[in-house]
């Protein structure tokens, strides 16, 4: 298991895992379900990278960015062997684009995207290296 690793709240878990699959081509380790057979969590592969999503619930005080207004307190940075092809999959499976795919001045090629449920993700690949030492951002 890696040694960080966000978990992600959602309303549908089930969809969300589909999506993910879809969107990002992630892969699922794991599909947990209730008793009902309701999906309740999942674990899904990134290269060498894990992703827990779980179901959003008020009793535990756990929602979803859909549940709050859109309203969010994170975004996942993940970087991607070929950001160009991964930017093209993610518009096609209906992300909502946010940030549209850019070169940036710390040396990466990135755009940033919205779920179905408003999770925020970010993707990129590293194309440059920079001096880190004199690095400042534009105004």
């Amino acid at each position: 298991m890696p040694r960080i690793t966000p978990h992600l709240f959602y309303d549908d878990v089930a969809s969300a895992i589909d999506w993910l699959v879809k969107a990002f081509g992630f892969e699922i380790r794991l599909r947990m379900t209730d008793k009902d057979g309701a999906v309740v969590h999942g674990d899904l592969e990134v290269a060498d990278s894990l992703v827990m999503v779980g179901l959003a619930s008020e009793s535990a005080v756990r929602e979803s960015p859909k549940s709050l207004g859109g309203k969010i307190s994170q975004r996942l940075y993940i970087f991607v062997d070929d950001v160009e092809a991964h930017y093209e999959r993610a518009r096609n499976a209906g992300a909502r684009i946010t940030s549209e795919l850019a070169e940036q001045f710390y040396g990466d090629r990135v755009y940033e995207c919205m779920d179905p449920e408003g999770h925020r993700w970010k993707f990129a690949q590293h194309i440059r290296d920079v001096d880190s030492r004199t690095l400042k951002r534009p105004t």
